[in-house]
């Protein structure tokens, strides 16, 4: 059994990594390892995330997938969270959330086939629930967040989110000294949409 963590956060301009001491000390409380860390800056509304379903696919049967929060492993619609349990279900992977303690039992790898039936149940209906609570949060936020620009606008207030002028200022230099893009979101942490964005300015 190997134990692979899926750290996640929305924006490039947050830290996907802050909660991997959070899941160190999570699996050696309890004897276990971390084997492999897949941290990517991508929505949890978005299905297609590469990170995670490369983590799937490294995963084999009996493998945990450990998050911090299962909002970090979906704020999915219902129809594409339904797709990511079925491919969590076909791999025989185990979902442990530090926000779901009935999942932690996963971790001790130590049940009985009744035990682990039972847990495997009430997980899934556990997840089913703070998945739907995640999508109704990630829905009124973004329906709230829509209200304040049309409020903003109303007033001639609004003016877009603020550029980070002097990291585009630092990316247009590589870009210009041909460095190649995967170095570029190495160094910077960037996008490949900022990237695309970036390069086009210089070659208009």
């Amino acid at each position: 059994m190997f134990v692979r963590a899926y750290l996640r956060a929305s924006t490039e301009d947050q830290d996907a990594s802050r909660a991997r001491g959070d899941l160190d000390r999570f699996a050696s409380e309890r004897g276990l390892a971390v084997a492999a860390y897949y941290v990517e800056n991508e929505s949890g509304a978005k299905l297609h995330r590469p990170e995670l379903f490369r983590l799937l696919s490294d995963c084999g049967p009996g493998d945990l997938l450990l998050v911090e929060q299962v909002d970090r492993l979906s704020r999915l619609s219902a129809g594409d969270w339904d797709t990511l349990k079925a491919e969590i279900a076909a791999r025989h992977v185990r979902v442990v959330a530090l926000d779901l303690p009935t999942s932690w039992i996963m971790a001790r790898g130590e049940t009985d086939a009744f035990t682990e039936r039972m847990f495997d149940a009430i997980n899934g209906m556990l997840l089913d629930v703070l998945a739907a609570i995640a999508r109704k949060d990630y829905e009124d936020r973004r329906r709230r967040q829509a209200q304040g620009i049309e409020k903003a606008k109303s007033a001639q207030k609004y003016r877009g989110r603020a550029e980070d002028t002097k990291r585009n200022a630092a990316i247009v230099k590589m870009l210009e000294a041909k460095q190649s893009w995967s170095s570029i979101i190495a160094a910077t942490g960037c996008s490949r949409s900022t990237l695309s964005r970036l390069n086009k300015r210089i070659a208009a």
